[in-house]
């Protein structure tokens, strides 16, 4: 029978020498017996004993020499003085309750009423559980021994578990619970970790009739990116902000961008930009602040932990607009429009894409406009007849200032929020029409307009 349980061990001592002859250039000879030390053998080359800490070394069945043996016929000689260790086999009747048998593979007929059918199903009873092995289930357990039992756990022969009389089998990701009664316990899924990002509308840039300076550029949307723990069955709805609008028609500051929300967190649009018109100077605060316009303007706020604060401007080119990675560029002096700051590279999509970059600000004559911040963010007017650039959709970038001759504004860029789940918990199931891809073991849910995921 097969023995459950550490295999039995005796010991005794058996005496052998080896002999070994030389040739004056092998060092290496192979024991009848593992040796694991080499206190377990005396050693002798040409009847002079050898010192055991200098002389050789030994592995497994190798004796290894420092130098190799003179010639000569049995002129080595290794005696092993170690007891050996052997493993005594069990044999027993399968009379005993649980014995299993080497040829049948089943549990033996016991005092408490075992029964089995050989090669089919094999039961193992006591007084009140039961075990049964058998092809349809692989194991199952069960409570009330013999008749009137129940099933509680079984293992199909993929090897997953199930529950209830019959086996209600779960997948990744679940567990049993108990429903507080006699009826089997039933399969939940277990929470799991997701990362989001959320980035709202950058802000719009604006409009003047002639003025004094260029026109700023547009705040980036605020961004808040994290790990969350999703509660499967749940529905997680999300909100994605519009770009803040372009002013036409007239004097005015840019809009600011829409909020995006999601996980009961909000992103905060983006300030629109201020124009180089006397009490229109001003960005406006945001998830990352409007840049001023030119002839003296303040760059409005960010929000802290989601955007930085658009730039100031001495001179009459319009400046920057701040980027979740970096306020935007001030003027300090001059005609030349500013950068906009910087956005964040995130690559929860699987490749490195940067967001919320801020509007460039406009040039107050013919030199070239301000570049906008990587995320997004639009470009300046190049001079005072040109509009600017629009920030890019679905990245929440500002847009870029136009210039001061009654040139209308432009659009921010639109937010976005991004789902990213491990792919053997997706379910499938969303609102609104997100794009769904892939990356290695992750599945990434893309919202450009609001909807839901349930988890």
């Amino acid at each position: 029978m097969a023995f459950i349980g550490n295999s039995v061990q005796t010991q005794g001592f058996a005496p052998a020498i080896d002999y070994f002859s030389g040739n004056g250039s092998t060092v290496t000879f192979t024991l009848s017996r593992p040796i694991a030390s080499v206190a377990q053998i005396i050693c002798a080359i040409d009847n002079v004993i050898q010192n055991p800490s200098s002389s050789f070394t030994v592995s497994g069945n190798s004796i290894t020499f420092t130098s190799a043996p003179l010639s000569g016929t049995n002129n080595i000689w290794v005696e092993y003085t170690s007891l050996i260790t052997t493993y005594a086999a069990i044999s027993q009747s399968p009379s005993v309750i649980g014995d299993i048998t080497t040829s049948g593979g089943f549990f033996a007929q016991g005092t408490f009423g075992n029964t089995y059918i050989d090669g089919t199903i094999v039961d193992y009873v006591t007084g009140n559980g039961r075990i049964t092995a058998g092809p349809a289930d692989g194991i199952t357990l069960y409570n009330g021994g013999p008749t009137g039992r129940v099933s509680l756990l079984a293992m199909n022969s993929s090897g997953a578990m199930g529950v209830g009389t019959s086996p209600s089998y779960g997948t990744t990701g679940q567990v049993l619970q108990s429903n507080g009664s006699a009826a089997a316990p039933s399969w939940v899924s277990l929470p799991y970790s997701a990362s989001y990002l959320i980035v709202a509308g950058g802000g719009g840039s604006g409009r003047t009739n002639g003025a004094a300076g260029a026109s700023g550029g547009a705040g980036a949307g605020g961004l808040i990116a994290s790990a969350t723990t999703l509660v499967p069955g749940t529905v997680y709805s999300f909100t994605v902000g519009a770009g803040g609008s372009g002013y036409t028609g007239g004097n005015g500051v840019g809009g600011n961008g829409s909020n995006s929300t999601g996980f009961g967190l909000t992103a905060i649009g983006g300030g629109g930009a201020g124009v180089g018109t006397s009490g229109l100077l001003n960005g406006s605060s945001g998830g990352s602040g409007g840049g001023a316009g030119g002839a003296g303007g303040t760059g409005g706020s960010g929000t802290t932990g989601q955007g930085n604060a658009g730039g100031s401007s001495a001179g009459y080119g319009g400046s920057g607009g701040g980027g979740a990675g970096a306020a935007g560029t001030s003027n300090p002096s001059g005609n030349p429009g500013q950068t906009g700051g910087i956005g964040i590279a995130s690559s929860i999509t699987g490749s490195s894409v940067y967001y919320a970059g801020g509007g460039g600000g406009a040039s107050n004559d013919a030199t070239a406009g301000a570049a906008g911040g990587l995320g997004g963010g639009g470009a300046g007017a190049v001079n005072s007849s040109s509009a600017g650039t629009a920030g890019t959709a679905n990245t929440g970038g500002g847009a870029g200032g136009s210039g001061y001759n009654s040139i209308n504004g432009v659009n921010g860029g639109s937010g976005v929020v991004i789902l990213s789940v491990p792919t053997a918990n997706y379910t499938g199931t969303t609102t609104g029409s997100p794009t769904v891809t892939t990356s290695g073991s992750n599945t990434i849910i893309k919202f450009t307009s609001s909807g839901s995921y349930t988890a």
